[in-house]
């Protein structure tokens, strides 16, 4: 039962920057320089793949794809920290791998690294407010309906792009990956510190608050 949930989060987080790098490759390419045009192929690409990775992987492995999401979870006791912690490293080299497969889709060099300098105090709190509102999309579906959870956070991702300042990396894999590819999706490596600090900030935060908030109603004796 490990080994296929260990599968399923490299698979999907492998699938997921396939997604992502490859539509932001696709989208650059054809847009002719509009980066609006790139940015919604970008958007709406990584939120259609996000809805049936989460719908097909999720009965297996609860389809994390993110340390951000395990640490929530562990935090909340709903995960083992020995299974938590494999889950992260699974997550982090699916998605290292789905970057070099994008590549060798698109004939680019598979081994790159980003040169797309993504900083400021704007940027950061802009990860840990994405990365909160993810959050707050699975504590919610899972809580009330967790039939569209799938559906709730891929809409909520394909959004985010659009109305965060960083465009809504949301996860510490994505961000950690996104560093080796110098594509539309890229993160310069001294980028990265600081948004996975945000974002795994947001997960602290979120597990406490989003626990009060989603805490089924007591009645009154």
């Amino acid at each position: 039962m490990i080994a296929r949930q260990l599968t399923a989060e490299a698979l999907g987080s492998s699938f997921l920057l396939i997604a992502v790098v490859g539509s932001g490759i696709m989208g650059e390419r054809l847009s002719g320089g509009n980066a609006a045009i790139a940015l919604l192929a970008n958007s709406v690409a990584t939120g259609a793949a996000l809805a049936v990775l989460i719908s097909i992987l999720g009965p297996i492995s609860g389809a994390h794809f993110n340390p951000a999401v395990t640490l929530f979870f562990a935090l909340r006791r709903e995960i083992a920290p020995g299974l938590g912690g494999l889950y992260v490293v699974m997550q982090l080299a699916g998605a290292v791998a789905g970057v070099w497969a994008a590549h060798a889709m698109f004939a680019m060099p598979v081994l790159e690294v980003s040169h797309k300098l993504r900083d400021g105090p704007a940027q950061w709190w802009a990860e840990a407010v994405a990365t909160f509102g993810l959050l707050a999309a699975i504590a919610g579906a899972v809580r009330f309906t967790p039939q569209a959870a799938a559906y709730l956070v891929a809409l909520y991702i394909t959004g985010a792009y659009w109305f965060t300042a960083s465009t809504s990396f949301a996860n510490p894999a994505v961000t950690v990956a996104r560093a080796l590819t110098d594509s539309f999706a890229g993160i310069a490596p001294s980028s990265v510190a600081p948004f996975v600090a945000a974002q795994l900030a947001a997960a602290l935060v979120a597990a406490r608050v989003l626990r009060w908030l989603f805490s089924p109603a007591r009645t009154a004796a």
